[in-house]
């Protein structure tokens, strides 16, 4: 298990990650920019339906830019869980040359997605929190336990793109399924509203989707000036880190077969 936590393979996992990002962008006119354009478009658009259209209106909002800044905050967050998970079945599967051709640790290649999916978020956190602090004339102190917050969702996320990057390479179908529970956990988040506009008896559902606590708690954090829920955030962390502890286990079980299927 001390390999899927590669301190000593760092170098190779940030040359990857870096390789990555930049060919993502080569060639385009706004490069890295539109890592920074396409959510602030899609924000724009999902305020206007939902704002101007469906006239949805969120608890304590003042207006039409604190309800773009709370929409902002739950997207930001559930485009980095959305970005690993779609990526992730076809992590093994479209680099078929590192499993038969050289010897290669496989186990890195989720680390690389997730580190090239905080990249794209922490342009659009940096962009949140210079938002929040000019419309709210400064940023309450409540914002350094954002680590606290945020660092929990990481185990989660590396044991969800272990689990699914090694099925996918033994069912395809599942980046299609993937494709299509990312669609659904859009709306089946607090993305577009939030926890408590909806009914008691449903609630406890939305609590049980792993994004809810991450997102919830980045608003409380940057937006309502209020200090996470402590109790939460342990709860979360302990989850986390069981998913990551299954995900590497499953990897390591079934990476034995990638060769005879690649």
């Amino acid at each position: 298990m001390q390999a899927f936590f590669p301190l000593r393979q760092r170098t190779l996992i940030w040359q990857f990650a870096r390789r990555d990002v930049l060919a993502r962008y080569r060639g385009s006119l706004l490069g890295i920019g539109w890592s920074l354009l396409t959510p602030l478009l899609m924000l724009a658009v999902y305020t206007f339906v939902f704002r101007e259209i469906f006239k949805a209106r969120w608890m304590n909002a003042g207006g039409d830019f604190e309800f773009a800044l709370q929409l902002y905050a739950g997207l930001i967050v559930f485009n980095l869980f959305a970005e690993v998970l779609s990526q992730a079945p076809r992590l093994i599967t479209d680099q078929p040359n590192l499993v038969k051709k050289v010897v290669f640790p496989l186990e890195i290649l989720p680390w690389v997605a997730i580190l090239v999916s905080l990249f794209h978020f922490a342009i659009n956190l940096a962009v949140l929190l210079a938002a929040a602090a000019v419309f709210h004339g400064g940023l309450s102190l409540t914002v350094l336990a954002l680590p606290v917050v945020l660092i929990p969702l990481l185990p989660l996320l590396l044991g969800l793109a272990w689990f699914l990057a090694a099925l996918g390479v033994f069912v395809r179908d599942v980046s299609q399924v993937m494709s299509m529970v990312v669609g659904l956990l859009m709306f089946l988040s607090p993305v577009f509203y939030p926890t408590s506009a909806l009914p008691p008896q449903w609630q406890p559902w939305l609590k049980a989707n792993p994004l809810t606590p991450a997102i919830e708690q980045m608003r409380r954090v940057v937006l309502d000036g209020l200090w996470p829920d402590w109790e939460q955030c342990l709860i979360f962390a302990v989850v986390g880190c069981l998913v990551c502890w299954a995900g590497a286990r499953w990897f390591a079980a079934a990476r034995q077969g990638f060769a005879d299927v690649l």
